[in-house]
């Protein structure tokens, strides 16, 4: 199995695509923006380009796998060699729903449908298609080429063949499986979402500073980014889609998402992709400042 495709070329669906050709995999990657498209292959050149600063990769390197990846705006330029569909698009269960409608479709029934959600269900997912052994759960973190962990989730019809197929795939990637079973958030977000929703309801309640909760994680738990920085990394509107998984999916009160989260989020105040977030993004500086309202 050597040729992919990705679909989605934000930050996820770049960084899976990335990996994958610096693996040796042919990958097609696919976004009906085609201006996207020409950011997401700037972005991993950029990339790569780091790589190379650090000695992690070579400039020929760079060039072989930048000549794997091919792009198009067409789900149907999926071929019969492609072997792994990834769908990386929003978090946003009706965009993927229909996603996957149309690869049930387009793709043959040997292909294996992967979601890259990083909450939504993957067993909701499956019902969408006629064959639901065939589609998992591979949620990468970010950033994708540095992180080695990836979530293989197994949806109620996932069979054995396509889990252990996924989790050699990620294994070929240099990456570390972890199994998990469908639920809401699985095991990352689960437990990561409420500790940051917990660290914006600190904020909100004037507990403490942005930079002072930050500070606690860090030191206390050795964390190495404190979560009002790392929701911002995230994207609040990501964080906030999660909660509302979490909270829809188990019924309980612990998971509301904190009124201060959903004001950021309505205000467009996303994290670093808005520039403003917890902290100011707005001009490029090596010292984090706290944006003005927390100040």
């Amino acid at each position: 199995m050597k040729n992919v495709a990705v679909i989605g070329s934000g930050t996820m669906g770049s960084g899976i695509a990335h990996t994958f050709a610096q693996h040796g995999y042919e990958v097609l990657l696919i976004d009906t923006n085609s201006q996207a498209l020409e950011r997401a292959l700037k972005n991993i050149a950029s990339n790569m380009d780091r790589q190379i600063s650090k000695g992690s990769l070579t400039a020929d390197e760079k060039n072989a796998a930048l000549q794997r990846i091919k792009t198009s705006t067409l789900l149907t330029d999926i071929t019969e060699e492609t072997g792994l569909v990834i769908e990386a698009a929003t978090e946003n269960k009706d965009i993927k729903l229909n996603i996957f409608k149309q690869l049930d479709h387009i793709c043959s029934s040997d292909i294996i449908l992967a979601s890259n959600t990083s909450s939504i269900s993957i067993t909701e997912i499956a019902a969408i298609t006629q064959n639901a052994q065939r589609v998992v759960g591979m949620h990468f973190m970010n950033p994708v080429p540095l992180m080695k962990l990836v979530e293989v989730i197994r949806g109620k019809g996932t069979s054995d063949c396509v889990t252990t197929k996924v989790m050699d795939i990620a294994r070929a990637l240099e990456k570390v499986p972890v199994e998990v079973n469908d639920a809401p958030g699985f095991v990352a977000n689960r437990i990561l979402m409420p500790m940051i929703n917990e660290a914006i309801y600190t904020l909100a309640e004037g507990v403490s500073g942005v930079t002072e909760i930050d500070l606690v994680m860090k030191l206390g738990m050795s964390h190495p980014m404190g979560p009002l920085q790392l929701a911002d990394f995230i994207g609040l509107d990501v964080c906030l889609a999660i909660m509302n998984v979490l909270y829809d999916g188990f019924n309980a009160a612990k998971y509301a998402p904190c009124p201060l989260l959903v004001d950021m989020v309505a205000a467009g105040n996303m994290g670093i992709k808005s520039g403003l977030g917890f902290y100011d993004y707005s001009e490029k500086s090596k010292e984090l400042r706290v944006s003005a309202r927390f100040l």
